[in-house]
């Protein structure tokens, strides 16, 4: 695929950018992940100790500077237009109204970042909404060769697969605008049960740790591959 290979020549200098937080990089503007609040009966609000989680490790091991707090947004609040990566997540359904489909996909091609991760139940209705946003474009596998897989840390086979459900190995779904991948879909993984505290399921601390290196990639990929105004 011709952004993958575009975003490989680029991963290895922007991986040494970003895993070195250097003095001169502190007054670098700093970010915000979003968590999305969607209606339809699905707990958008699970996994609370996730994102703040993800959120410390992007400030200890990239230049990359986060707001500390997640900013909770709905697909229609303006807030949502100066976040560069929204995530989503539950057991449940999702349902978008007419205008939040609208609203996601004009912030996907402004350059947002959609990461949907499937807590075990949210597959059947994120696939039938997300058809909606992009009915012009497929769920795909995301190639092994894509930086996403590499660019801070290395993840030669793939989405790690973190919490055990169904026996059914994890997917990395995407959605591609132009090169750029625009939607990345955590299937048969749990990277938002790997980024909580450790303890709060039974799986080992080497499993949080893999988790983690999964989301700062993801995170650092969105950052750093949004359209300059």
């Amino acid at each position: 695929m011709r952004g993958a290979r575009r975003g490989l020549r680029l991963a290895s200098g922007l991986a040494l950018l970003l895993v070195s937080a250097a003095p001169e990089r502190a007054a670098a503007p700093r970010l915000a992940i979003g968590r999305l609040q969607y209606d339809g009966g699905g707990d958008w609000y699970g996994n609370p100790s996730s994102l703040p989680n993800l959120i410390d490790a992007i400030n200890i091991r990239t230049a990359l500077r986060v707001e500390p707090t997640e900013v909770r947004v709905k697909l229609t609040d303006p807030a949502l237009a100066d976040l560069p990566f929204l995530h989503m997540t539950g057991h449940g359904t999702v349902k978008f109204s007419d205008a939040e489909v609208r609203a996601l996909r004009a912030w996907i091609a402004e350059g947002g970042f959609l990461h949907a991760d499937d807590n075990y139940g949210l597959d059947e209705s994120f696939r039938r909404e997300i058809t909606r946003v992009f009915p012009d474009r497929e769920l795909v596998d995301v190639p092994l060769s894509h930086p996403i897989y590499h660019l801070v840390y290395d993840f030669p086979r793939g989405l790690p697969k973190i919490h055990e459900h169904d026996g059914k190995p994890a997917r990395g779904y995407g959605i591609f605008v132009g090169d750029r991948l625009a939607v990345y879909y955590s299937y048969q993984s749990d990277l938002g049960n790997g980024w909580e505290n450790v303890g709060t399921y039974n799986d080992p601390p080497e499993l949080h740790e893999q988790a983690l290196r999964m989301g700062v990639n993801l995170f650092t990929y969105a950052a750093t591959s949004r359209p300059t105004p």
